[in-house]
C-alpha cells in the first residue's frame, strides 16, 4: 500500500502496470481514478490498538540515501534508531527540550533529517512540531513563518540557510524569538555562522551524520565552545574516529575517513537487498562514512569533503568547503558549488559553479573579482581557475547539491569551450 497526496497518486498511474505487488493506493486528497479516500477509509477502521512487541535490532524502517555520489540505497533502520537519535537532537538544541519549545523544518519528512532530526524526537518528548509546505522555498516566506508561528526550534539544512541568507535585514523586518538553530547535512562555513550570530541572536548549532548512521556528531554552543571549521563533537553513546584505509586509527590533526564504531544505537542494519554495498561499507568494526575529515586533540572533528568531493590538485588535495564559504561572501553571490575538473597538467583545476543575486550580470569582469577575492583569503592553488555562473544549481529533493551531475556539465561546458 501507498499513502500519498493527488500529485502522488498520479505519477503512481503511470507506472502501476510494473507495481504488481501494490494492491491499495490512499489518498489525502479525496478518491479518484482506483485509489480509496484515506480520511473515509479511517472511518471505518478499528479504533483497538494492540502494540506489536519488536525488539531493538528488529528492522523498522527504510529510508534512502540522497543519492549526491551515485543511486539511492535504501538503508533499513532497527526500531533503536528513534531512541539513538534523542542524545544528538537534545545536544543541537541547546539541551531540548525545554518549556516553551515549538520545532520546525522545511526538511522533508521522507528524508532523515525531518524525520528522525525533529519530527519523531519532538513527539517523543511531547512538542509541537510545525508542519507547513510551502509552494516554493523563499527566504522571506522562512522568516515570516518563524514570526507567525512563534517557532523556538528550528532544523535549517544549509541549502535553506544560503536562501535566507540573500534576505535584507531579516532581524529588523520580522519578529521572532528562537531558541536553537541547527543544522546538518553539508558542513557550514565562518561566514554562515556570522551571519548566523547576526540575524538569529545565537550560534546554528551544527551536526554531522548520514542515512546510515545518522546525528553522531553535534556541537552545543550552550555547553561546549564553537570552534570555527568543526562541525563538534561525538553526541554521547556514539564512538568516532578518523580512520586510513586499512581502518587504521589516525593521530589527531591528520586527515582521513570519518568513521564510526559499531556498535551504534543509528547504525542502519544493511542496504535493502544489497550485501555488496553494505560490506563494502565497513573495515572491521569501523562503519566509513565515505568523508574525509580530522579530529584534533579534543574530539572536535574537521568536515573536509566527501571522498569523491575532495580535489587533487597540483599535489594537494583541497576540500570545496572552504573555498565555498569564501566565495559566499562575495555580495554578488546568492549560492555556489566547487568542484574538480580533468585537467592534463594538476590532475584537477578547481571549478565553481555559481548562482548570482537577482539583477547581477555574470561577465568575465566578475569572474576575475571573485577570483581575486579567493587568492586574497586562502592559499594561491585554492582559487577557481574556471568560473560558470547558472540559474541554479542541481540539487536532491533534500536540498544537497549533485556534484556528480555538476561535474559532469562542467566537462561538457568545457569541452564546448575548447571546441569554440
Amino acid at each position: 500500500m501507498v499513502v500519498t497526496n493527488a500529485v502522488g497518486a498520479a505519477k503512481l498511474a503511470g507506472i502501476r502496470d510494473r507495481l504488481p505487488a501494490l494492491k491499495t493506493i490512499f489518498t489525502i486528497d479525496g478518491a479518484f481514478d482506483g485509489t480509496v479516500d484515506l480520511h473515509q477509509a479511517l472511518k471505518h477502521a478499528s479504533s483497538d490498538l494492540t502494540p506489536v512487541l519488536t525488539k531493538a535490532d528488529d528492522p523498522a524502517v527504510i529510508i534512502y540515501t540522497s543519492g549526491t555520489t551515485g543511486q539511492p540505497k535504501g538503508a533499513l533502520h532497527a526500531h533503536r534508531v528513534l531512541l539513538g537519535h534523542l542524545p544528538g537532537v537534545e545536544m543541537s538544541h541547546n539541551l531540548f527540550p525545554m518549556e516553551g519549545d515549538r520545532i520546525w523544518t522545511p526538511a522533508d519528512w521522507a528524508w532523515i533529517g525531518g524525520l528522525l532530526d525533529v519530527l519523531l524526537p519532538a513527539w517523543h518528548h511531547g512538542v509541537a512540531v510545525v508542519a507547513h509546505r510551502f509552494e516554493k522555498f523563499t527566504g522571506e516566506a522562512a522568516f515570516q513563518l518563524l514570526q507567525d508561528h512563534g517557532v523556538r526550534n528550528t532544523f535549517l539544512p544549509p541549502t535553506a540557510l544560503k536562501m535566507m541568507r540573500t534576505v535584507a535585514d531579516p532581524e529588523t523586518r520580522w519578529r521572532f524569538q528562537l531558541r536553537s538553530v541547527a543544522s546538518g547535512g553539508e558542513s557550514l562555513g565562518v561566514e554562515l555562522l556570522d551571519w548566523g550570530r547576526k540575524t538569529f541572536g545565537l550560534t546554528i548549532n551544527e551536526f554531522y551524520g548520514q542515512t546510515e548512521c545518522n546525528m553522531t556528531v553535534s556541537s552545543n554552543a550552550a555547553v561546549m565552545a564553537c570552534r570555527p571549521g568543526a562541525i563538534g563533537r561525538a553526541a554521547p553513546g556514539h564512538t568516532l574516529a578518523i580512520v586510513d584505509a586499512d581502518g587504521r586509527v589516525l593521530p589527531p590533526g591528520s586527515d582521513g575517513n570519518i568513521a564510526v564504531q559499531r556498535p551504534d544505537p543509528v547504525m542502519f542494519l544493511q542496504y535493502w537487498n544489497n550485501p555488496q554495498a553494505t560490506a563494502a561499507k565497513f573495515i572491521g568494526d569501523w562503519l566509513l562514512t565515505g568523508d574525509t575529515g580530522c579530529m584534533d586533540d579534543e574530539g572536535y572533528i574537521r568536515f573536509v569533503g566527501r571522498d569523491d568531493d575532495v580535489i587533487t590538485s597540483a599535489g594537494y588535495r583541497i576540500g570545496p568547503g572552504e573555498i565555498e564559504d569564501n566565495i559566499l561572501q562575495h555580495a554578488a553571490v546568492k549560492m555556489v558549488a566547487v568542484i574538480g575538473s580533468p585537467d592534463p597538467q594538476r590532475t584537477e583545476i578547481v571549478v565553481a559553479v555559481i548562482v548570482l543575486n537577482d539583477g547581477v550580470t555574470g561577465d568575465d569582469r566578475l569572474k576575475r573579482e571573485i577570483q581575486d577575492h579567493v587568492k586574497v583569503k586562502l592559499a594561491a592553488h585554492e582559487y577557481p581557475r574556471e568560473i560558470f555562473f547558472v540559474d541554479e544549481l542541481p540539487m536532491t529533493t533534500t536540498g544537497k547539491v549533485i556534484r556528480r551531475k555538476l561535474r559532469a556539465q562542467v566537462g561538457e561546458w568545457r569541452k564546448l569551450g575548447d571546441a569554440a
